[in-house]
């Protein structure tokens, strides 16, 4: 690990690594992550009132984006994983112990300060680069080599950018990365309308606006786009506790649809995961 110290991370970023450290405490976690409850005990920051979370959704989301680097992985050794917004994630480590071999490539996408503080924090690798801009700025593409493979993570980043945005990014990646994936969870539709409001309203707030959504038409439309071959609407992974699997259970049958806003209003990024395949 780097040296510890005052922390100046999005509090989005600090709620996730806390989240999933919580989890990776317990005897029946959903996760193993070593690495985040390692930074929640050295970084210099209260996480006190975090830590009494019983919340689980943010840990399952991470095991759904693990489950699908390692299938993609295990078919494509040597490809690269180009993690969009990685903020303080520690799915790099996660997957180097999953017996995926050494010769798959990291490369995190993200704004200089949050660049900087992983610079400093977490452990060092010869297979992770970094990338101090914005996934906006397509520069970053260039140092992506498709030829073994590419695997894009946008884990929890898409619903923080406009419409327009998320889509051409979306795009571009398509274009650029033939024989990839992508990966990304979006809040659903009533959610980014209700966002879209209360940026109107509240121009200042501490918790960033989300008014980037998709309804279950809009996510299946998304073939649409060059240069996508396939989308697929994942599974939720089943959680901890018979109340949320009973909630969970509601995904298998038809009335889910018209309940998918309920659902994202109560576990946001349990709303919809998504998987881009890219034309060969």
């Amino acid at each position: 690990m780097g040296e510890a110290g005052a922390v100046a991370l999005p509090e989005t970023a600090l709620v996730t690594l806390c989240f999933r450290a919580n989890e990776a405490r317990r005897p029946d976690g959903i996760i193993d992550d070593p690495v985040a409850i390692e930074l929640t005990e050295t970084v210099d920051y209260d996480f006190t009132n975090l830590r009494r979370s019983k919340r689980q959704d943010l840990a399952l989301r991470a095991f759904a984006f693990d489950s699908e680097a390692r299938r993609y992985l295990a078919g494509h050794p040597e490809a690269t994983v180009v993690a969009l917004g990685e903020g303080m994630q520690t799915s790099f480590w996660r997957l180097d112990s999953a017996g995926l071999g050494d010769k798959f490539r990291w490369l995190t996408i993200d704004l200089p300060p949050n660049i900087a503080l992983r610079e400093r924090l977490l452990p060092r690798s010869p297979r992770i680069s970094m990338c101090a801009q914005s996934a906006l700025d397509f520069s970053w593409m260039d140092r992506v080599d498709p030829g073994n493979g590419v695997f894009i993570t946008a884990e929890g980043i898409l619903p923080y950018l406009e419409p327009e945005q998320a889509l051409g990014l979306i795009a571009e990646c398509a274009r650029r990365f033939p024989g990839g994936e992508m990966m990304f969870d979006l809040p659903t539709k009533l959610q980014a309308v209700r966002s879209r409001r209360r940026m109107r309203k509240t121009p200042q707030s501490a918790w960033p606006p989300t008014p980037f959504g998709l309804s279950a038409r809009e996510i299946a439309n998304l073939s649409s786009i060059q240069g996508i071959r396939a989308v697929r609407n994942l599974p939720v992974p089943r959680g901890r506790g018979p109340g949320f699997n009973a909630l969970w259970k509601t995904r298998e049958l038809p009335i889910y649809e018209p309940l998918r806003w309920l659902v994202g209003i109560k576990w946001p990024t349990l709303a919809s995961l998504t998987l881009l395949e890219f034309d060969a």
